[in-house]
């Protein structure tokens, strides 16, 4: 090779002519390459100058949202309380146990296993719940605090913890259809909890952290929002009252072998609801079995035919529009009546009657004759205007109108069966509520859960002098001649009315099943309370008003009375009941 290139060299040839070293390829090639390096590079420097410049705010976003995390900071729910002040529902800091599905199936099965038991859960379920495509999954809510302290102490990566918070009800049963219950989200369900969610929730707050690869907080930028909590809400109840008419109504459906019972007591002066209850009920600290016939919060949604407790507004309209007195008579005898096709009757025959008796034995002959003096369209707005047929604005949630169909329907018969409340339909509040007139000289007011710093303004409905009337027949009610002597209260006067109805089922009167009710005031010389009983479907041996709910109204008045340290107004201390107590007809 060396001797080659001596002889090349010698011959004078250049070294760059060696046929070794001839390139072939076109030169245009190594232009293109050029170009297309310089291309990339520039193509790169472009990219950069958009990134760094362009799009900063975009990867700012981008790069947070991988280390920078919104925390909700829940809002502390506002406490209920009755009107002393007595704790009805407040909130208890509990926690929600959430898990990284990926990380913790990482974990050794004794942990898991630990982890299920804690949880109040199989192992199997644990893992159905960690078998999922999502980043995040709840595992349980509202866990106690020594239970979540326990599952932190294990140690499992991917677990972890959330503040929040769980509703405790105090009274448990006693309050719970007035008072309601709260989700899971702690947002209002039932009752007042539903009524005022907006005031109690108040507004979750916010803060800016940031967290490392493990979900650790390892930096707290800002707060967002500041949370506020919700506003504490007093109720009208009276616990003590509450606790007399629950008992009270228990012992009774009880003791009836009745399918459901429900009461409410208000206060004449102010119209506000000293105490509801219903049967069946529920634990609202416990809902795991919770049935419809225990949510049903029957004094305000369900209705029935009120019978005899309507009798008071078909004579209070007479004595208004001065067709009777107190003293006019009508004859009912021989107990029977027919009008039309249709035949009403007493369930005794009584004779020559005053108005005053009529009202006193419940006499649907009676009270019917008035009726058809009386113009249909008079009763119909003297009803609505009380509120039946009306939808209630007691700031509850499903309160139902009830149903009054409108008179230029009615017929002389139907005009007479409504005249002693058959053909119509209401609700136990509606019944106490509108007996307020008779409490207060001829006066409506609204009626409140919520208590109030003063009484309201009424709307005229009848007359002062009508409403005293009415009140003295209705004391007659309780009499040992009357169809309630039992609603007698030792060392009170007192009145009301009984009532007692067949159940409608299928459209039709079932004569087996009867709504047994009482709506009555105290004490009659200065009414301070109206209580409305009624029992759903007695099955013993007596099924009537007098019978049935009556008594439960003795013992609520006479305990609410001195719980409210209302004087007496009567000396007889001793209740005379009869042995064969005049009831009222059907």
């Amino acid at each position: 090779m060396r001797l080659g290139l001596r002889t090349a060299a010698a011959k004078g040839v250049p070294f760059s002519a060696n046929p070794v070293l001839a390139v072939t390829l076109p030169a245009w090639r190594s232009r293109v390459v050029v170009f297309l390096l310089f291309s990339a590079f520039l193509a790169l420097i472009v990219r950069a100058l958009w990134l760094q410049g362009v799009s900063t705010d975009f990867l700012q976003k981008q790069g947070e949202s991988r280390y920078a995390r919104t925390l909700e900071l829940p809002a502390t729910r506002g406490k209920i309380t009755d009107r002393d002040g007595h704790l009805l529902a407040s909130s208890v800091p509990v926690k929600a146990i959430w898990a990284i599905p990926d990380d913790v199936l990482q974990a050794p099965k004794e942990k898991l296993n630990a982890l299920a038991k804690l949880l109040n859960m199989q192992e199997s379920e644990l893992r159905k719940k960690l078998d999922s495509d999502r980043s995040f999954v709840y595992l349980k809510r509202q866990v106690e605090q020594d239970v979540a302290d326990k599952i932190v102490q294990l140690g499992i990566l991917g677990i972890e913890t959330r503040k929040e918070y769980k509703r405790f009800y105090p009274e448990g049963e006693v309050m719970a259809h007035v008072v309601g219950f709260t989700n899971v989200e702690d947002a209002g369900q039932e009752g007042m909890e539903l009524a005022s969610q907006k005031n109690l929730a108040g507004v979750t707050g916010s803060r800016r952290v940031i967290k490392d690869r493990l979900g650790r907080i390892v930096e707290d930028i800002e707060a967002v929002r500041e949370p506020h909590d919700g506003k504490d809400l007093t109720l009208a109840l009276d616990s003590k009252i509450q606790y007399i008419a629950f008992t009270q109504l228990k012992d009774a459906v009880e003791k009836h072998r009745a399918k459901a019972g429900g009461i409410v007591v208000v206060d004449t002066h102010t119209g506000e609801v000293l105490a509801l209850a219903n049967l069946p009920t529920y634990n609202p600290n416990n809902r795991t079995v919770l049935t419809g016939a225990q949510l049903r919060n029957r004094v305000m949604t369900d209705t029935f035919e009120p019978g005899s407790t309507m009798k008071p507004f078909t004579v209070a309209l007479a004595l208004d529009t001065k067709r009777v007195t107190p003293n006019s008579t009508f004859q009912t005898a021989p107990g029977r009546m027919t009008i039309g096709s249709a035949t009403i009757s007493d369930s005794h025959a009584h004779g020559l009657m005053t108005v005053s008796e009529i009202i006193q034995k419940s006499s649907n002959i009676g009270t019917a004759k008035m009726a058809l003096q009386m113009q249909s369209q008079e009763m119909w707005e003297l009803l609505t205007t009380a509120g039946f047929g009306q939808q209630p604005k007691f700031g509850f949630p499903g309160a139902v109108a009830g149903r009054v169909r409108p008179h230029r329907t009615w017929r002389p018969i139907e005009q007479a069966t409504i005249s002693y409340g058959h053909g119509i339909s209401v609700s136990l509040i509606q019944l106490a509520h509108a007996y307020t007139i008779f409490t207060r000289n001829g006066d409506l007011i609204p009626l409140s859960f919520q208590k109030l710093d003063k009484p309201p303004v009424g709307q005229h409905v009848i007359s002062e002098k009508t409403a005293r009337e009415m009140r003295e027949m209705l004391e007659t009610v309780v009499s040992p001649e009357g169809t309630a002597p039992k609603a007698q209260v030792p060392g009170y006067r007192v009145g009301g009315k009984t009532g007692t109805a067949y159940k409608v089922v299928g459209g039709r009167y079932d004569t087996r099943k009867y709504v047994s009710s009482f709506v009555g005031f105290a004490p009659a010389s200065n009414p301070r309370i109206i209580i409305a009983v009624m029992i759903d479907e007695p099955s013993g041996a007596q099924h009537v008003g007098g019978d049935v709910a009556a008594p439960v109204f003795s013992v609520v008045a006479a305990n609410a009375l001195r719980a409210m340290n209302v004087t007496p107004d009567s000396t007889i201390t001793n209740i005379i009941i009869p042995t064969n107590a005049v009831q009222e007809s059907m």
